[in-house]
């Protein structure tokens, strides 16, 4: 395949990735940059900390335009394998986490991820969701819930032997890697037992 296809791929869907639905959401309806507040992040979690309800919308936009690259590049270079698709949910899910409008400052990628890989290795998505959940009902952390499932994924993937070539799994890993990264100031919370507990109130 030229190299030309794979660039291209790249590139759009890191502009796909890279919109910030969250930011533009709350600067809309609140007037205020999402950023300077809860986490600082752009992601459905510090959105729903403004309202619950544009955490749901921005949820489902941050999966969706995952979605929409992959759709599109598989759209635009109709009959390429898998490796293209594995491409543009990578570089959609990067785009999320370093967005060019924002000055490369994003979100933390865990619904990008889910709504880009979904369409590329959707029952290997589902156990990561079914180990979220559990890893976040049991010790009532959601972000201990996303780098456990967001480490385990290229496992899962490897496992169901959901891949065509091992290519697919180094990018599903390089994805997973900077899922978890963007994850680390929640990591040291987590070790130093300050992070926030799912339903624990503020004092």
């Amino acid at each position: 395949m030229p190299t030309n296809t794979y660039l291209t791929a790249a590139v759009l869907s890191y502009l796909l990735g890279s919109i910030p639905f969250g930011y533009v959401l709350v600067r809309l309806v609140h007037g205020e940059d999402v950023r300077s507040s809860g986490s600082g992040n752009i992601g459905a979690t510090n959105v729903a900390r403004k309202s619950p309800a544009l955490g749901v919308v921005t949820l489902l936009l941050d999966a969706g335009k995952g979605l929409a690259a992959v759709l599109l590049v598989r759209t635009l270079f109709p009959g390429n394998g898998p490796v293209l698709a594995t491409t543009a949910a990578l570089f959609a899910v990067v785009g999320h986490l370093f967005p060019v409008w924002l000055k490369f400052r994003g979100g933390k990628g865990v619904a990008t991820s889910l709504g880009a890989f979904a369409a590329v290795v959707p029952k290997s998505v589902l156990c990561m969701v079914g180990v979220f959940l559990i890893v976040a009902a049991l010790m009532r952390y959601v972000s201990l819930g996303s780098v456990v499932a967001a480490g385990l994924f290229p496992l899962l993937v490897w496992t169901l032997h959901e891949y065509a070539e091992p290519r697919q799994i180094l990018l599903i890993a390089i994805g997973s890697l900077l899922v978890v990264w963007r994850h680390w100031p929640n990591i040291v919370r987590l070790v130093a037992g300050t992070e926030p507990r799912l339903g624990a109130r503020k004092a």
